[in-house]
């Protein structure tokens, strides 16, 4: 059986200081990825600050709950606030089966975007998709340009994004200034 491992989470701030920590969820089904004894691994954002050799690999749900729309969690390896702190900004992840799909219909594990057809709404080749790229702040698309290979960075939210075609084999990119195409400097009010 083959499979793959998908963020489900990024942990934030501390909560109090018995190690309960807030979630920034990056899944539409918390209960089942955050229920009481499910095992997560743990990973550096890409953008994010290093972590040292002690950060655990694992962390173990004891317990979740939700405030004010955020999920709180306690995991048995943490268990207070300076632990909390040691984790903070770690990204949580689970291993899925490939032929695994999520629910939500608008929801998309990253084995099923990477090699995707990029095109704009006008069906102009942009490139290959080749990552998702976990970030602190937000999820970007990393799109090998056709034409001179080079990186395009697509922020992956629906205003840039709107639509993805898992069947046709491509996604969909608006076509805004500065995004797929370099700005020149004499463009951008350089000297």
């Amino acid at each position: 059986m083959s499979s793959t491992e998908v963020v489900v989470g990024r942990i934030g701030k501390p909560h109090g200081v018995r190690g309960e920590l807030s979630v920034e969820l990056r899944t539409d089904e918390p209960g089942r990825r955050f229920s009481a004894g499910s095992v997560l691994r743990t990973r550096t954002p890409q953008d994010g600050a290093p972590h040292g050799p002690d950060r655990p690999e694992t962390l173990t749900v004891r317990t979740t709950r939700w405030h004010q729309s955020r999920l709180l969690a306690t995991f048995e390896e943490v268990t207070d606030r300076n632990g909390a702190e040691a984790v903070r900004g770690l990204l949580l992840a689970v291993e899925v089966d490939l032929a695994e799909t999520p629910e939500d219909p608008e929801e998309f594990y990253d084995h099923q975007l990477v090699g995707l057809a990029v095109v704009t709404a006008d069906g102009r080749a942009v490139g290959e998709l080749v990552d998702v790229v976990h970030g602190s702040a937000q999820d970007l698309l990393s799109v090998r340009a056709a034409d001179d290979g080079r990186e395009i960075l697509v922020p992956f939210v629906r205003a840039l994004v709107p639509e993805i075609d898992l069947r046709g084999g491509r996604v969909v990119v608006r076509d805004i200034p500065g995004l797929l195409e370099p700005v020149e400097e004499n463009e951008a009010g350089g000297a």
